[in-house]
């Protein structure tokens, strides 16, 4: 079974991917989908079987991979609760999107290509959170940033799409490259890439220390900076952030399954499945806190200007990935399991929602050229108003008891860095709770271009690209409601982002926690976080709910009550609206910093060393000559025996003539 769940999106992929233009668009859609769907009911069968079943653990081994020297990996599949829960967000949120996909791409001529790619980027998330060693983890982990790639990049005419796709890849290679050293650095202590091996070696590795730069480091610290590194690029944390807002060039079902199940999620799995060495440096903990408290602020600072209705939703993820990280760096793994986990419901269905508004505002993505939309789309804006009460934390919906929870243990912790992060979080909380109520009333309240005056501000560089094959004439066209298979994912999404939470509570971080969890996650024996979360006051528990109702409030009085006083306020604080507007400059810094030298360092190759010193040298035209004595050579090769015999005799001749004069001097 646990097989199945992992090659049938394979199979999927291989098939669209291969047969595509012979089965035809709709073959492959339909292919594509259902084997999706079976992993997913796949998935929900294994992860109630482990998680509240007596299954025990299994590891089936299903092939010998690499044998060399002392390094021996076994292609093999790591099934315990924290795998199943995985497998349960990636498949059911994956097969949701396939089916969306049917009808938001009707009209790609490209479309088997598209749904191979999806299934591709499944599979390899899938081979990810099922690894049993570091190696088989680093595959999935390249696999996820090569389909991202190619579905960021997916509409390959667009320049900025290109554009996208290639940073995207950049900047996770940066990431990559630390994750790839702790590896490196793990196999050179413990002599293993096994996870087995690795967590019975960890306790010895949190010992030792090695001479790095002409320090003595604690190993176990270094280990989990660089692995951890790698996790900020495939988390999108701050510092190597800046590819996941650009990814939006991609079509919008990819932006759904990136941020909501694959990608994204792969460096809060990782860090949660390496629990054991993390609970064993503080340092590193601390590091991990004090990164996703900042990243979470960060992004929710810049989501407060956003105009793009797709970005809005791109920087809230990065936001509430911070949160996942802070609850980690306190200790709470699986409070940051248990809100990547309704984060999943609530977010595909924001970016699905968001599609829904694109398909019916013809591509147009800007809000400021939207409103009175709730009218035109009723159910599209019920379903996104769903999504955006979870994701505000409502009380009792899916993000109330996971991203709540996670304030309360930054609160709880400890930890160096947990008063700052959270600061922080709380902070986020009532941003998001305003940028979210922005996007749903300068889309779906007000007049149509009103917002164009209520937005915040003119000469936005970063307005809506549109998605490829835009309708040049939509503006003339009425919105309509997406079509049935389209609105049916964002009904199933609607439903998880409304239980998720109220369901599976007590199973991740509450009285079933020990049962649940079993042995997949560790915590060590100091690490008395979700009992300290116990005693917190009172105030501290409902300050995120009084943040939500702030956060509404204030949007309510700019774009409701008192539309236009956005406007006036940006423009009153304009060096701070730029600020945000432009990222905290980021990009900018990075192009001086990186991009500029890197183009200089071009020129100078080329201009200096191609055009001064080749061709000015002439070097090129004396390859060009000594090809053409070449040419005349190879002419001698006239493929005759007596040819060559006489040649052989010609010079045979010579060598005796030339002995003869040597010998009588």
């Amino acid at each position: 079974m646990y097989s199945a769940i992992v090659f049938l999106p394979l199979l999927g992929a291989l098939v669209a991917g291969g047969f595509g233009a012979q089965l035809g668009a709709r073959n492959s859609e339909i292919i594509t989908t259902l084997l999706l769907g079976a992993a997913a009911v796949l998935s929900w069968v294994a992860f109630i079987g482990i998680g509240f079943g007596h299954t025990p653990m299994s590891v089936p081994v299903i092939a010998n991979w690499i044998n060399v020297g002392s390094l021996k990996i076994d292609w093999a599949l790591r099934i315990d609760t924290l795998t199943c829960v995985m497998l349960v967000v990636v498949t059911t949120v994956s097969s949701l999107v396939h089916l969306y996909s049917i009808g938001y791409m009707h009209e790609d001529p490209s479309r088997q290509r598209f749904f191979s790619y999806l299934s591709l980027f499944t599979f390899a998330m899938l081979m990810l959170v099922t690894a049993n060693n570091l190696v088989q983890m680093f595959f999935g982990w390249e696999g996820v940033g090569l389909a991202s790639y190619l579905l960021i990049g997916f509409w390959y005419e667009k320049p900025s799409a290109n554009a996208a796709a290639i940073k995207a890849f950049v900047v996770n290679r940066v990431g990559d490259f630390g994750f790839a050293l702790g590896i490196f650095l793990l196999f050179a202590l413990t002599g293993s890439v096994s996870l087995d091996t690795i967590f019975a070696a960890a306790p010895g590795i949190a010992t030792k220390t090695i001479h790095v730069f002409g320090m003595d480091v604690n190993a176990m610290t270094m280990v989990c900076l660089l692995l951890f590194m790698g996790a900020m690029g495939k988390s999108a944390q701050i510092f190597l952030h800046t590819w996941l807002p650009d990814a939006m060039e991609g079509p919008t079902p990819v932006s759904a399954l990136i941020h909501a199940a694959t990608m994204v999620t792969a460096g809060v799995f990782m860090v949660a499945r390496l629990s054991p060495l993390f609970d064993q440096s503080p340092v590193a903990l601390s590091f991990v806190i004090v990164i996703g408290g900042l990243t979470a602020f960060f992004a929710a600072t810049v989501g407060l200007v956003q105009n793009d209705i797709k970005r809005v939703i791109a920087y809230s993820t990065c936001s509430q990935l911070g949160y996942m990280f802070v609850a980690m760096g306190a200790g709470g793994y699986s409070l940051g399991i248990f809100h990547l986990f309704t984060h999943a419901f609530f977010k595909a269905l924001l970016f699905l929602g968001a599609g829904s508004v694109i398909h019916a505002m013809h591509h147009e993505q800007d809000m400021r050229n939207m409103g009175g939309l709730r009218k035109d789309i009723p159910f599209t804006f019920w379903m996104m108003t769903i999504g955006t009460l979870a994701l505000t934390g409502f009380p009792f919906t899916a993000g109330y008891y996971s991203k709540d929870a996670i304030i309360e243990a930054a609160y709880a912790s400890h930890r160096d860095g947990a008063v700052f992060a959270w600061l922080m979080v709380v902070l986020a909380a009532g941003m998001t709770s305003f940028y979210s109520w922005r996007l749903v009333f300068m889309t779906f309240f007000g007049t149509r271009g009103a917002n164009a005056v209520a937005g915040h501000g003119h000469g936005d560089d970063h307005a809506a690209h549109g998605d490829d094959h835009a309708d040049e004439h939509g503006a003339h066209h009425a919105p309509h409601e997406s079509p049935m298979v389209m609105l049916v994912p964002l009904a199933i999404l609607a439903l998880g982002a409304l239980v998720a939470g109220f369901v599976f509570k007590n199973a991740f971080i509450g009285e079933g926690f020990g049962e649940f969890w079993k042995s997949a996650i560790y915590l060590a024996p100091s690490n008395h976080l979700l009992k300290d979360m116990e005693t917190v006051p009172g105030f501290i528990s409902l300050l995120p709910t009084l943040m939500m109702l702030g956060g509404f409030a204030v949007a309510w009085l700019m774009y409701i009550r008192y539309p236009g006083s956005a406007a006036r306020m940006a423009q009153s604080n304009r060096l701070l609206y730029n600020f945000l507007l432009n990222k905290w400059y980021f990009d900018e810094l990075y192009d001086f910093l990186f991009v500029r030298p890197a183009f200089w360092l071009g020129r100078l190759f080329w201009k200096g060393g191609d055009v001064t010193i080749i061709d000015g040298l002439g070097i090129d035209n004396l390859a060009a000559r000594i090809g053409d004595v070449s040419g005349q050579v190879v002419r001698l090769q006239s493929g005759y025996v007596y040819h060559y015999a006489f040649a052989m005799l010609i010079g045979v001749a010579a060598f005796i003539s030339w002995y003869l004069v040597g010998g009588v001097h």
